[in-house]
């Protein structure tokens, strides 16, 4: 299968392009989830409010503030007194009436929230009317009724009374409130402490709702750019790739086809005409389907895989994590099942489909001397095995990937219900919130998509590895018949055209046990013709086929015009021969190209006396078209065969089809 994509050399720019795209596109797809949890935690729960860190604040509640904290000249450093314009006031009302601090800097926003969390949480549970009223019970309780303490703690708010406090009992009753605190979830903390931020700014005069609204329409615009981007990376790696793959299937089908063109005939016979017509199809059709999604399986499957499992840690769901391991099991265990049946089946059809071509193109070749032995019935039955025993095949292999996609949308609704059920409980208590538990829902579906498309292509790579070995084949086959090295070529001799000589050859065919000739000995001169005779059988066309050098002797030589034909290219060998096969071939075209078939620049004159020799000058005068005539592939007038062969030594001169079998 490697072998195979080091032809992806000439695309090698666009296979970068197609890579950075994928790594592109997987970063905006793991991007988009965090989105959404913005918009439903930020934007709808917390009103807009992206930090527990208030951009504004009245002097007052940030003195408060102080009193809640150890690190309140931390906080004090981030904050500046805002001037009294008539700009701020109109922006923030409650500026004429008092003080309001605004922050300096969002650089360490995150820092400064891990410090103003737990006060601006104790503030809010300060000023909330229920926890007044309990707390002033509970100091009054103690207190005589009719006493002037107790009257002025009844006028007194709450923060208001913590402040007149000695400051041991302060100290006390606020290291009480902090405990408490501490033993509340992060989600929990936040959220009270955005909740004292929003009654802040209701206080300041800020729109809650305008606040809300433009915060959710910006990260909208910000998911919509993203969403973009990825729509167009997965569209450009969708044409890219289909290049890529249609360029490599055009460059291994000429490379296949440019390869059976050297072989001889003994490599013809190894594979079958049929058999290199399915790999130069079929076979790289099944590498072309591969590569087409072969990248997004290497790249960008294992990005978002990894990526999403990090963007779980990071999003704080990492209790939930086991759903994930879960759900991958799942999918790996049903693959695996799927593998071990399918697999053998998905080896075998190429194999069936070799078989099918094969009987095919026998019967429609053979046609005549089927229906001249009327055996029609038995070669219908022949077909009709072969047929059923692919379609039996193809069968199996589809109902059992049929399967495959109910299974698996299955296994990926049932982890969506276990995420909600469980990230339900988690809210509930406080673990992590809605947003958080639908980023990590969408996390899953990435990670456990990743995992099927490996899957995927863990189905398609056994096919396509068949297809790939059976391509390597043909690319690796060395032909038994090649021309020498420069320095071993000979020339032909002049002094010697026209002759052909036999000295002691002997020939087998690849495999055979026994020779069909042996010693010939014999001198074919130019002027002359010489004739073969023998029974059927006896080599008179493997004699011929020695000639041009569709076989190579086994022992002994073979020379023309002095030349041995072995140590000759075949090329300058075959161009002074004439060579008329046993069964003769059209090409599809007119009269005209296959009379030209040899040689297209003879003059119309030379063309309409080789016709008159061939005697064909008749019937392609009767035709309307004449030598323009279109020609279908492989349509003969046949002639009758003689038992004889016939050398004209002269042919080699003047490169004539004197060889009349």
């Amino acid at each position: 299968m490697f072998k195979l994509l080091k032809n992806l050399k000439e695309s090698a720019l666009a296979v970068i392009a197609i890579i950075l795209l994928l790594c592109l596109q997987a970063a905006t797809d793991l991007k988009l989830p965090d989105y959404t949890s913005k918009i439903v935690n930020v934007g709808i729960q917390q009103g807009g409010i992206e930090y527990a860190v208030p951009e504004v604040i009245r002097k007052d509640q940030l003195e408060n503030l102080m009193y809640f904290t150890n690190d309140g000249n931390k906080i004090l450093r981030n904050y500046e007194n805002l001037e009294k314009t008539d700009k701020n006031i109109e922006k923030y009302p409650e500026l004429k009436n008092q003080d309001i601090y605004v922050l300096k800097s969002k650089q360490d926003i995150k820092d400064l929230q891990n410090i103003m969390a737990k006060p601006l949480m104790i503030l809010y549970q300060v000023n909330n009317e229920e926890n007044e009223e309990q707390f002033k019970k509970q100091i009054l309780a103690s207190i005589d009724s009719n006493s002037e303490i107790y009257s002025q703690i009844l006028q007194m708010d709450l923060m208001n009374i913590i402040k007149s406090m000695p400051e041991e009992k302060r100290i006390e009753i606020i290291s009480s409130a902090s405990k408490k605190v501490d033993e509340m979830s992060s989600s929990i903390l936040e959220q009270a402490a955005i909740q004292a931020i929003k009654n802040e700014y209701t206080s300041i005069g800020i729109n809650l709702d305008n606040l809300q609204n433009n915060y959710i329409i910006l990260v909208g615009i910000q998911m919509l750019g993203v969403a973009f981007i990825s729509m167009a990376s997965a569209v450009s790696i969708m044409f890219l790739s289909s290049r890529v793959a249609a360029k490599l299937g055009k460059t291994l089908r000429e490379k296949i086809f440019k390869k059976v063109l050297t072989f001889s005939t003994a490599e013809f016979n190894e594979f079958s005409t049929a058999s290199l017509i399915t790999r130069n199809t079929n076979d790289v059709q099944q590498i072309q389907q591969l590569l087409s999604i072969l990248f997004r399986v290497v790249v960008y499957a294992p990005i978002i895989g990894i990526g999403g499992i990090i963007r779980v840690i990071g999003t704080g769901t990492i209790s939930m994590a086991w759903v994930i391991a879960l759900a991958v099991c799942s999918i790996i265990t049903i693959v695996l099942i799927l593998f071990i049946v399918a697999m053998p089946r998905f080896r075998k059809m190429q194999d069936l489909i070799d078989n099918l071509n094969l009987v095919s193109r026998e019967i429609l070749t053979g046609t005549p001397v089927i229906r001249a032995f009327n055996t029609q019935k038995r070669e219908e039955a022949r077909f009709d095995k072969a047929n059923k025993n692919l379609y039996k095949n193809s069968i199996f292999v589809n109902k059992t990937m049929s399967l495959m996609m109910p299974i698996m949308s299955f296994i990926m609704q049932s982890i969506m219900i276990l995420i909600i059920w469980v990230g339900g409980h988690g809210i509930d208590e406080g673990i992590i919130q809605v947003g958080d538990m639908m980023a990590f829902l969408q996390y899953t579906m990435q990670i456990v998509m990743s995992f099927l498309m490996i899957s995927m292509i863990s189905i398609m790579l056994p096919r396509a590895s068949v297809s790939a070995k059976r391509i390597n084949e043909v690319l690796e086959t060395e032909p038994q018949i090649k021309d020498k090295t420069e320095k071993e070529i000979t020339k032909f001799d002049n002094n010697k055209k026209g002759l052909v000589e036999f000295k002691n050859v002997s020939f087998r065919y690849p495999d055979a046990d026994t020779e069909i000739i042996e010693d010939i000995n014999f001198v074919a001169k130019p002027g002359e013709t010489t004739a073969i005779i023998g029974s059927t059988g006896s080599g008179k066309s493997t004699i011929v086929n020695l000639i041009p050098r569709f076989y190579d002797v086994t022992r002994g030589e073979l020379l023309i015009d002095g030349a041995n034909i072995k140590n000759v290219k075949q090329e300058e060998l075959r161009s002074k021969i004439g060579f008329v096969p046993q069964k003769g071939v059209l090409f599809s075209g007119t009269i005209e190209s296959n009379i030209k078939y040899g040689k297209e620049n003879i003059s119309d004159e030379v063309m309409k006396k080789s016709a008159s020799i061939a005697q064909a000058t008749e019937f392609i005068e009767q035709k309307e078209e004449k030598y323009d005539s279109p020609i279908a592939q492989r349509r003969i007038k046949c002639f009758r065969r003689t038992k004889t062969t016939f050398i004209n030594s002269k042919s080699f001169s003047n490169r004539t089809r004197n060889f009349h079998i």
